[in-house]
C-alpha cells in the first residue's frame, strides 16, 4: 500500500518505520524541515531503541521517504495516518489545532479515494470533526473514509509494541475499511478490536486513565505503609498476585509524568464535564499524582531543613527508562524545586541530558557519568529507574558522596542490600534506613 504518515513526532515516526518494514511504501510528511533533513540523512530527532536501525535499513531499502511538500505526500496515498501532536491547554482540554490544520491540507490536496486513519489521541467525536472538514474542502468527487485506529505504543519499547502489541483497535463505520486495516495489520498477528468510532476514541483514553489509576492508587497504599512500618514492595507482591488485579504499574515511586498520562487524564475529567459528569476517582488520581512528584522535596528537608547551597545530585531525567523523553518527568518538577530553593544541582541521564538542557538553560551542572554526578554530593535523588542506576553499586555512594543520603523515589534498592552500607536511605512506602553513626552538614 501507499501510505502517508502526517507529523512526524515520535508515535508518526515508530508507525512510519514499523509500517515501512511490513514492505509497504511510507511518505512521512512534516512542516519541520530540519527534523526532515535530519531523518533522510537516517538519523531519529528521538531515543528509541531499534527504531534508528529501522529507520536507516527502510530508507536504504527504498521504503521510506521524507517530505515537507504536503502535495507530494498526499497524491495518491492509499492510507492516510494522521499523528499529529494534540497539546493540552491550560485547563487540560485538548488542543486540535494541528488536527484541523492537517485535515484541511489533507482535503485539499488528495487526488483519489482514500481511508483517513487517525492514530492521534483524540476527544470523542473528533474523528467526525476530520470528516466533515474534508467532505467539505475535498476539491473532488472522491470517497473519504475517517477510522480510529489508536496507538499503544510505550515510550521505550515502541517498537516491541508495534509488531507484539496486545491489541490492535479499528473503529469504524465502513466494514470495508476495516477489513482494509486489518489486512494491513495481518502480518503482526495481534487480536483486532473492531468497534465503532467513537468507542475506539474513547478505548485510548479509559485506558491510560485505567492505568495511572493504579500508579496513583499503589502510592496511596504506599504512603499508609509508610505510617504503619510496612513494606509496599511485599505488600504489591501480595495483591498483584492476585490474578483480577495483575502485577502491572503497582510500583510504588514518585508518580507517572511523560507524553501520555497527564494530558489523557485530565482531557478524560474535562470530557466528562463537558457531558455534566464529575469524574471524582479521576480528579483523585491527577491530585494524588501532582502531589507525588514533590515528596522527594519534602523528605529531604526533613533530614537536611535548608538545602540552600547544599550540592544534590538528581539521577535521572527522562520521565522513564528506555527514553529521552523529559515532558511532565517527575525529575522537571524536582529540580525546579530545588533551583526555588537554591540548591546546587548536578543531574545525570544517559540520553535526556539535551533535552533537559533546553528546557532549564544552564542553571545546573549536567552530565553522563553518574560517579561525577554523586562526586561531594550531600544528598542524592533518584528520579529515574534507568538500569544503568539500578545496576549501581551502593559503595560508591559512600566513596563519592559526603555523608550520603539518597531519596529513592523509584524504590531501585533492595532494602537487604541497603542494610550492609552506611548510608541513609529514604525510599516510598518502605522503612528508612538510618546508619548508626551519621551526622549531616546542615
Amino acid at each position: 500500500m501507499r501510505i502517508t504518515v502526517a507529523g512526524i513526532g515520535y508515535v508518526g515516526l515508530v508507525t512510519a518505520v514499523c509500517l515501512a518494514d511490513l514492505d509497504h511504501e511510507v511518505t512521512c510528511v512534516d512542516l519541520n524541515k530540519s527534523k526532515i533533513d535530519m531523518l533522510q540523512t537516517g538519523r531519529s530527532p528521538i531515543y528509541e531503541p531499534d527504531l534508528e536501525h529501522l529507520l536507516e535499513k527502510n530508507i536504504s531499502y527504498g521504503r521510506l521517504f521524507f517530505t515537507t511538500n504536503p502535495k507530494t505526500a498526499y497524491k495518491e496515498a492509499d492510507l492516510i495516518f494522521i499523528t499529529v501532536g494534540t497539546p493540552a491547554n491550560k485547563d487540560g482540554t485538548v488542543d486540535l489545532r494541528y488536527i484541523t490544520v492537517v485535515a484541511e491540507t489533507i482535503a485539499q490536496q488528495i487526488t483519489n479515494d482514500v481511508i483517513i486513519c487517525t492514530k492521534s489521541t483524540v476527544p470523542v467525536g473528533t474523528n467526525e470533526k476530520i470528516k466533515q472538514i474534508i467532505d467539505n474542502l475535498k476539491a473532488g468527487p472522491f470517497i473519504t473514509t475517517v477510522i480510529s485506529n489508536p496507538e499503544f505504543l510505550r515510550e521505550g519499547s515502541a517498537v516491541f509494541d508495534f509488531f507484539y502489541g496486545d491489541r490492535i483497535v479499528i473503529g469504524s463505520d465502513n466494514p470495508e475499511a476495516s477489513e482494509t486495516m486489518e489486512k494491513l495489520y495481518a502480518p503482526l498477528h495481534i487480536p483486532v478490536i473492531k468497534t465503532d468510532i467513537r468507542s475506539a476514541e474513547m478505548i485510548k483514553y479509559a485506558s491510560n486513565a485505567f492505568l495511572a489509576t493504579k500508579i496513583s492508587f499503589i502510592n496511596e497504599i504506599a504512603a499508609i505503609c509508610e505510617k504503619l512500618d510496612a513494606n509496599i514492595d511485599e505488600v504489591a507482591v501480595g495483591i498483584g498476585s492476585d490474578k483480577r488485579i495483575g502485577n502491572h504499574f503497582l510500583r510504588a515511586g514518585i508518580g507517572y509524568g511523560g507524553s501520555c498520562f497527564p494530558k489523557d487524564t485530565k482531557a478524560l475529567a474535562q470530557l466528562a464535564g463537558n457531558v455534566q459528569h464529575s469524574f471524582e476517582l479521576l480528579d483523585a488520581v491527577i491530585k494524588v499524582n501532582n502531589r507525588q512528584q514533590s515528596l522527594p522535596i519534602k523528605k529531604a528537608k526533613e533530614v537536611i531543613p535548608s538545602l540552600a547551597g547544599k550540592k544534590v545530585s538528581v539521577l535521572g531525567l527522562a520521565f522513564k527508562p528506555g527514553t529521552d523523553d523529559i515532558r511532565e518527568s517527575a525529575s522537571l518538577k524536582i529540580m525546579k524545586e530545588l533551583l526555588q530553593e537554591k540548591a546546587l544541582i548536578t543531574a545525570y541521564d544517559p540520553v535526556a541530558v539535551p533535552n533537559m538542557q533546553k528546557e532549564l538553560g544552564n542553571n545546573l551542572s549536567y552530565t553522563n557519568d553518574i560517579c561525577e554526578a554523586l562526586w561531594k554530593s550531600e544528598l542524592a535523588i533518584i528520579s529515574t529507574e534507568w538500569e544503568q542506576i539500578k545496576q549501581f553499586p551502593l559503595s560508591l555512594y559512600v566513596k563519592y558522596m559526603k555523608d550520603p543520603v539518597i531519596i529513592d523515589g523509584r524504590n531501585c534498592y533492595s532494602m537487604d542490600e541497603v542494610k550492609k552500607h552506611s548510608i541513609h536511605y529514604i525510599s516510598i512506602g518502605r522503612p528508612t534506613h538510618i546508619p548508626e553513626t551519621v551526622h549531616f552538614n546542615l
